[in-house]
């Protein structure tokens, strides 16, 4: 993979992350709730570069194949799966000693859409060498 793609993949990946983080503490903050112990800034950060870096390999690998004309329905795939990963989470038992709970849902379901958009966003201006 070229440098460039891997910088585009990463600073997506920064961007959601401070777009996550920033998310979380306003959300924790006007509910005053604390879902430390289940997600924190780290987990955040990882997850959000990790999906990007994934994100930018396919990108990568549909310009390798010169399926350029399918980079808008791979967009759109990165759109579902990341609307699907939201499941999985959302079944997830919390610890017993969690207060509010039910406020959960409210915090992940954005946290999983952020990288996408971060990468869909920066994705116009890839190009694959």
């Amino acid at each position: 993979m070229k440098n460039k793609l891997i910088i585009r993949a990463v600073v997506s990946g920064i961007l959601a992350s401070i777009t996550g983080i920033c998310y979380q503490l306003a959300y924790e903050s006007a509910l005053n709730c604390n879902f430390s112990k289940i997600i924190n800034p780290i987990s955040i950060t990882m997850a959000s570069i990790i999906g990007t870096i994934l994100m930018t390999f396919g990108y990568w690998i549909l310009g390798k194949l010169k399926l350029e004309k399918y980079q808008l329905w791979y967009l759109f795939l990165i759109n579902i799966l990341s609307i699907a990963s939201i499941i999985g989470p959302m079944g997830s038992t919390l610890p017993l000693d969690i207060e509010n709970p039910e406020l959960f849902p409210g915090l992940i379901a954005p946290l999983h859409l952020f990288p996408a958009l971060s990468f869909i966003t920066l994705s116009t201006s890839i190009k694959n060498d």
